[in-house]
């Protein structure tokens, strides 16, 4: 995930731009900075990838074919880039941060395939026109400058290649361990404002629409995904309410408490929680 740009639909606003993989969010009249480097280590160890079903869903629009010059905005760790390259596509990963990027080459290593990989930022990767085949998102869409990340894809891609937008979030459902972990987070940063979401994700159809791209379709599907304790507080210290956003010491306070209240309330260890996968494809004219 890059943190480059601001989630325009979460009625925040963009203060000075900070360190070069940060960005400023004002919050109830506090600034402050979301910066998913300073959490790499738990976010490369503990962030679930995306699904195979995925990959296979997008195959029959005609994106992640072998040989296919994919370029993946905001690749963090990876995550999306890694499934498109394990079907053979010739993978191209860009991201603000060297910290997250240093994870995803560890990662890459670990499964076996090969990414290039690209410091730089979605709305001006300084990339030549028309060279990628498919332009990739995942989990990272809401914080760019939506406008024009759309229109710097369609600058990228090849007539008639694909715009693919990925998510992959967990669901809170009443007395769930999703929704307590969620009011944890609040209660140790009341300026977090992603508790309560589905996990589907329109506001990128107007951006792509605007750029002009065709046959706009979305689909979601669910899923569980099983975490051990362990696991779930590095997930939940990888996350923009606490890693990216808390200094250190509130951080360990947060994880501390986090483990008291899953042998407490959630003791069942490993346990699966809900996700849902959403994503948006569309084709350049």
């Amino acid at each position: 995930m890059e943190a480059s740009a601001i989630p325009v639909n979460m009625g925040l606003r963009a203060a000075n731009p900070g360190p070069a993989t940060a960005c400023t969010l004002l919050m109830r009249g506090i600034y402050v900075q979301i910066d998913f480097g300073k959490t790499a280590k738990d976010y490369g160890a503990w962030r679930p990838g995306f699904p195979d079903a995925l990959f296979d869903r997008l195959a029959a629009f005609g994106a992640g074919a072998p040989g296919q010059k994919l370029l993946d905005l905001g690749t963090g760790t990876g995550a999306l880039g890694r499934g498109f390259a394990r079907r053979g596509c010739d993978v191209t990963g860009l991201d603000p941060s060297a910290d997250l990027i240093e994870q995803a080459k560890r990662l890459d290593r670990e499964d076996g395939v090969e990414t290039r990989y690209l410091i730089g930022r979605a709305e001006a990767t300084g990339l030549p026109d028309a060279a990628f085949d498919v332009v990739g998102a995942g989990q990272c869409w809401h914080w760019f400058d939506g406008p024009r990340a759309a229109a710097e894809a369609r600058r990228l891609l090849v007539p008639g290649g694909r715009l693919v937008i990925a998510h992959l979030d967990w669901v809170p459902l009443p007395g769930n361990v999703v929704e307590a972990t969620e009011k944890l987070i609040k209660a140790h940063n009341p300026d977090w404002r992603y508790d309560g979401m589905t996990g589907l994700h329109p506001a990128s159809l107007p951006h792509v629409g605007a750029a002009g791209f065709a046959e706009i379709e979305s689909f979601s599907f669910d899923l569980a995904v099983t975490y051990s304790h362990d696991a779930w507080r590095g997930r939940i210290r990888a996350s923009a309410g606490v890693g990216a956003s808390l200094p250190p010491a509130k951080v360990a306070r947060f994880d501390a408490e986090h483990a008291t209240m899953l042998a407490g309330r959630f003791p069942e260890d490993p346990f699966a929680a809900p996700h849902r996968c959403f994503a948006v494809v569309c084709r350049a004219p």
